[in-house]
């Protein structure tokens, strides 16, 4: 081999070692350099405990509120369940618990206004705060909360009916859920159910009792979804069967 293939050899293997080397050192340390305060340990193949429990952190956390039926929370127990999580320190914009200079232009624009906002959603907040579970009232009584915490006289709405711990009455919520749900199958008699009205429809339904009959329509039967695709609470939907069943009788 002539000098000259042999130093273009030494060359070539130079240039190869010199890539071999440089290439990951200058990732490396451009990985440090973005990752610097990070909480990351390039040198480790795992990050810390701490770095991995920070990052896991939601960037709005929303607790589920819990205890009584639905529709039964008051606007304290919503707030420090739910709002808390913004309201508390004033994230991504949103006004700050008892500070009377942050919902003094909300709170004049009424409490209607106010309480649609909140259960539509506005601007950075989602509808009713991210928490779907909670019932209009509920949501009505957190922001009646918040803004009187700065100065406003608004008035949560009272707990009533079965959220209440009351009955509930199948002439008037009864009613109602039948002409809103129950309407869609009943009244002509879609997938077999049996027409309002129709005594010799339902006469075999009710031989094992009315309260038999409204725990099956409960939990659904054949065709029929649990309390009949209605989301309320059992109590409204054995009003609404009441409703039927006594029209039937």
């Amino acid at each position: 081999m002539s000098g000259s293939n042999v130093k273009a050899s030494k060359g070539i293997a130079g240039m190869i070692l010199a890539a071999v080397i440089g290439v990951p050192l200058f990732v490396y340390l451009l990985i440090k350099l973005f990752t610097s305060g990070s909480g990351i340990d390039v040198t480790r193949s795992t990050m810390t405990t701490e770095a991995v429990s920070a990052r896991l952190q939601p960037v709005g956390s929303i607790k589920i509120v819990d205890g009584g039926p639905p529709g039964s929370k008051s606007g304290k127990a919503v707030y420090e369940a739910v709002c808390i999580s913004c309201h508390g320190t004033g994230l991504a914009g949103a006004p700050k618990f008892a500070d009377a200079a942050a919902w003094g232009a909300r709170i004049s624009k009424g409490f209607e206004t106010l309480w649609t906002h909140a259960i539509k959603g506005f601007n950075a907040m989602p509808a009713k705060g991210g928490a779907a579970d909670l019932t209009d009232d509920e949501v009505k009584r957190a922001v009646a909360f918040m803004g009187n915490s700065a100065g406003a006289k608004f008035e949560e709405p009272k707990v009533e009916g079965a959220a209440a711990g009351g009955a509930v009455d199948p002439a008037t919520k009864g009613k109602e859920i039948y002409d809103s749900v129950c309407m869609a199958c009943h009244a002509a008699g879609l997938a077999g159910a049996p027409k309002f009205g129709d005594k010799a429809a339902w006469a075999p339904r009710l031989k094992d009792g009315v309260d038999n009959a409204i725990a099956i329509a409960t939990k659904g039967l054949n065709a029929m979804p649990p309390k009949g695709g209605y989301s309320g609470s059992d109590a409204e939907f054995a009003a609404a069967a009441h409703y039927i069943i006594n029209a039937s009788k």
